[in-house]
């Protein structure tokens, strides 16, 4: 039943450019579909079109069965509110009657409440919610090792990231709904999660498109890659691990037939300028020439073949500078509630990741670090001249939002609007200048909270999962920008390829006891 067809489908962006155009694919029954490309080309708002959310300005867009959404971004409100976040759109409308009548019988207990209250119950029944509390129930076990009823109506502000995505991602794997949408789903999660996701997804018998700049999580649960980019769609069919090479030799085909096409018409505009000069002195001719202007101008009214998409190029210049030997002495340092007393040291330049699963104090760390307000005793102490700079796992950055981001880089470091925009350009940001922060795509995001990085002077990046957001080239770009950085990095992450790449590791353990490895370790 579950499959998803989008056939010629365009869609506008509000000031009238093109972000996809004639696009088509089709996702069939059980399949499982990773959704690439680069950050902003649509991957997105592809998922909010198939889901319902937005509409197309041309084209179809057809699904067979139930959908399920989790969104890129998290949510605010109560782990219920989380869940029916989740829930079929039948489930969150009666759930929505259901509040306002035990609202108003709370208010006034009378005979009117109390029958629209049996009521409101016996449609959140037949809608079937109670028994999504039952799914809901095994989820939340699960997922915070706590029965539903137990957490329902418990802040997701007490949450991590990676326990929102969790239960989010265990409520639409075991529910109703036909075919899953999922958006950055990986996002938050620890590597031991990650891997459950990917035997998760392989295992479900639903539909799955799944947008992920995971490489790993992609070569194990997707068996065909749909690709936005240039404002087109295309399909390969095989799985990840043959993709770098089928998007190369697509690239070669492309090219090809460019080039063809563009001969072509080299040749019919030459046969035309010969039939011109000809037929000027001999009318049996007119006829030939007339014929060949018409093809001529069918030929160019078709239109030539796409060109092979432009790579990206995003510079990124993080500069740091000298500072004292030791970046960051800690000693007999505890996070009340997380983290054991322990002690370490940072040097000048080192690049140390900071692992471990979700909930044991490694964004807490950084934060400590960045000089934000963090429950702890012991020392944690940064060394002369180290200027912090914070990577927020979140985005939530209420200090960002509600300017346009060439006036936000403008007003902030004191550059002219030509720099402003020279440096957004380096990290591909300066078609989105006018747009305000939270109208940028993930991606977007952190590629602009790196470049405030570089802006600011920092001398020790806190990264909090920075490439979680990045597609493949930004996360490459943001590899080499800290191989150049003069600097000192911390980074907390997940990513299992990014994580090589670094000089040590600290691991925070699920006992509280952190521990120094060369290597990454993702069992502790």
């Amino acid at each position: 039943m579950g499959h998803i067809e989008v056939s010629g489908v365009t869609y506008l962006l509000p000031d009238g450019r093109p972000l996809l155009l004639e696009a088509s694919f089709k996702v069939g029954e059980g399949a499982k579909a990773a959704l690439v490309g680069p950050n902003g080309a649509g991957k997105t708002t592809l998922l909010r079109l198939i889901a319902g959310d937005l509409r197309p300005d041309d084209g179809r867009i057809s699904t067979g069965g139930g959908v399920g959404v989790m969104r890129q971004f998290l949510g605010t409100g109560s782990v219920r509110d989380l869940l029916l976040g989740v829930a079929p759109a039948r489930v969150r409308e009666a759930a929505a009657e259901l509040d306002r009548a035990e609202s108003e019988i709370r208010a006034c207990d009378d005979e009117p409440r109390q029958l629209a209250y049996a009521q409101a119950v016996s449609d959140f029944a037949d809608a079937g919610g109670y028994e999504l509390e039952v799914v809901w129930d095994a989820c939340a076990t699960e997922a915070l090792g706590l029965p539903y009823e137990r957490v329902a109506a418990r802040s997701l502000a007490t949450l991590s990231g990676g326990e929102q995505k969790r239960l989010m991602l265990a409520a639409l794997l075991r529910g109703p709904d036909e075919i899953l949408l999922l958006d950055e789903p990986d996002n938050y999660l620890d590597v031991p999660a990650k891997q459950w996701l990917e035997r998760a997804v392989r295992g479900s018998a639903k539909t799955v498109l799944l947008v992920s700049h995971d490489r790993r999580l992609l070569a194990e649960a997707a068996d065909r890659v749909v690709t936005v980019e240039g404002r087109e769609v295309w399909v390969h069919g095989g799985g990840f691990a043959g993709y770098a090479e089928a998007r190369r030799r697509r690239g070669e085909r492309l090219e090809e037939r460019r080039r063809r096409w563009e001969d072509e018409r080299a040749r019919l505009r030459r046969l035309v300028h010969v039939l011109r000069q000809r037929s000027a002195n001999n009318d049996a001719l007119a006829g030939a020439y007339r014929s060949a202007v018409s093809r001529l101008e069918r030929f160019e009214r078709e239109g030539p073949p796409s060109r092979p998409p432009k790579e990206q190029n995003v510079r990124m210049r993080l500069r740091g500078g000298r500072t004292g030997k030791r970046a960051v002495t800690c000693e007999d340092l505890e996070l009340t509630g997380l983290v054991r007393p322990f002690s370490a040291q940072l040097a000048y330049g080192e690049r140390v990741g900071v692992l471990g699963l979700n909930g044991t104090g490694k964004s807490h760390f950084l934060r400590l670090l960045a000089g934000e307000p963090v429950a702890h005793t012991g020392v944690a102490r940064l060394g002369a001249r180290v200027v912090p700079g914070h990577f927020a796992q979140t985005h939530l950055r209420p200090d960002l939002r509600g300017r346009p981001i060439a006036e936000l880089v403008t007003q902030t470091y004191a550059l002219t609007r030509n720099e402003a925009m020279a440096a957004l350009a380096r990290y591909e940001l300066a078609p989105a200048g006018g747009q305000r922060f939270e109208t940028l795509s993930g991606g977007q995001q952190a590629r602009l909270q790196i470049l405030l990085l570089e802006l600011s002077g920092a001398t020790l990046l806190l990264l909090d999962e920075p490439t979680d957001n990045l597609d493949l080239a930004s996360a490459q770009a943001l590899q080499e920008g800290l191989d150049g950085f003069e600097g000192t990095v911390l980074a907390v992450t997940h990513d299992r390829w990014f994580a090589d790449d670094l000089d040590r590791h600290l691991v925070f353990g699920a006992d509280g006891v952190v521990r120094e490895s060369a290597e990454p370790r993702w069992d502790l």
